[in-house]
């Protein structure tokens, strides 16, 4: 990504760290439910998944009014209240002594989640220089899921040498650090917001001055975005949370611990979330619609694959379907940091997101029923129909990406 000064390097750094702790937050409970609760709370792992629910929900409806706030205050400011409030949340989470009391915790840490994608992304589109939208977005979704896959392998390390609780509080601690940090680096910035709608003008509605093709262009790819957006979040937000529990069942003759266990869930992470810079390398040269279906096309085939499998071989086919979940993420962010007008970028991303994450909480129950019922081999072959029906609806993309500016990209296949 080009900046032009330490200054923007150093936004762009703060802006990968907060997506790291943004994933490493609403994961650490996935571990821990997994390795520590089902024992210390003598519930089932199906029982302890529902407490997650409502701090996915907050998750996603929170997205919007963050980006609103965001949009007509001060982005800066809402980063502050990110790093802060989200470190303070997962502390007192760390204090719980009851499911009920865990499941507040969560949903605070879920609310104060909720800022960083729409107010995030935002200002790593606004950062990055033209060509470079796609690389940038790639460059921080890579930092955000290597938070996937560090809440696995550090609450594994904290379960296994401190207790669960730390694996809430140290993180925490370190959160509000880097809080203070940052409000010292940007404090100067915050009484205005980086991006105010200035008038009528610059709040119109963004298909003004394109062609009748470009409009319905704008249109097939808005449906698009927001469909393949609600159900590509369901297979992201099951295999994420689940993997630590489906490695704790298919993995028993490789992994003995719950720090194996976690470190094996880091490795299949961060090498699945190098796919995000192959991809945002595509983005920039060949357009959204040919690199969709190729990572689409991945998942349906790894995820029909899985059932059965244990030891290196379902690790192996893990690590092919979690390329395919992760290589997608920058698309949709991509397509909308393209169509959407700066001033109003980060509240259609609010927008994007409560889709996103109200699909995601939605996704909870649907693990623990499945799971329950039928096992994991069920859950892939759904996660698999799922891809299925997200490839075809990449078909209806359109060749060109209407700008919000009023311009269109080059045409694309």
């Amino acid at each position: 990504m080009p900046t032009a000064t330490p200054r923007d390097r150093l936004n762009f750094l703060y802006l990968n760290v907060g997506h790291f702790l943004d994933h490493l937050f609403t994961l650490i409970f996935a571990t821990v439910a997994a390795l520590a609760l089902v024992k210390e709370w003598g519930l089932t792992y199906a029982e302890l998944v529902p407490y997650a629910t409502p701090g996915f929900v907050a998750f996603g409806l929170f997205s919007l009014p963050a980006g609103r706030l965001a949009d007509t205050w001060s982005r800066h400011g809402m980063m502050v209240v990110f790093f802060l409030g989200i470190g303070l949340a997962s502390i007192a989470t760390g204090f719980a002594q009851t499911p009920l009391q865990i499941g507040i915790g969560l949903f605070l840490v879920g609310v104060l989640a909720a800022i960083y994608h729409p107010v995030g992304l935002a200002m790593v589109v606004d950062g990055a220089k033209g060509s470079g939208t796609g690389m940038a977005i790639a460059i921080n979704g890579v930092w955000g899921n290597l938070g996937v896959g560090a809440a696995a392998l550090i609450t594994g390390w904290f379960i296994d040498n401190g207790g669960w609780r730390s694996a809430f509080i140290v993180p925490g601690l370190a959160s509000v650090l880097i809080g203070l940090l940052y409000w010292r680096h940007v404090r100067h910035n915050i009484t205005v917001s980086a991006a105010r709608p200035k008038s009528a003008t610059q709040t119109s509605n963004p298909a003004t001055g394109l062609s009748a093709e470009a409009r319905s262009a704008l249109v097939r790819l808005t449906a698009v975005v927001f469909f393949t957006t609600a159900v590509s979040s369901l297979v992201f937000q099951s295999t994420t949370f689940a993997l630590p529990k489906v490695f704790d069942e298919r993995l028993a003759g490789i992994a003995g611990s719950a720090t194996w266990i976690g470190w094996l869930a880091f490795i299949v992470f961060a090498v699945a979330s190098l796919a995000q810079l192959v991809v945002g390398s595509l983005l920039d040269r060949l357009g959204p619609r040919l690199v969709f279906m190729g990572v689409a096309a991945i998942q349906v085939i790894f995820f029909a694959a899985m059932p059965g499998l244990k030891d290196w071989t379902a690790f192996a086919v893990a690590l092919g379907f979690m390329l395919g979940a992760f290589g997608q993420i920058p698309i949709n962010d991509y397509m909308i940091g393209r169509m959407a007008k700066s001033e109003l970028r980060a509240t259609i991303y609010g927008l994007r997101y409560i889709v996103s994450f109200t699909v995601l909480a939605l996704a909870l129950p649907l693990i623990a029923a499945i799971h329950s019922r039928w096992g994991f081999d069920t859950l892939f072959r759904v996660l698999s129909g799922a891809a299925l029906v997200i490839f075809l609806a990449v078909l209806l993309l359109p060749r060109q990406v209407p700008e919000g500016g009023g311009s269109q990209a080059p045409a694309k296949a």
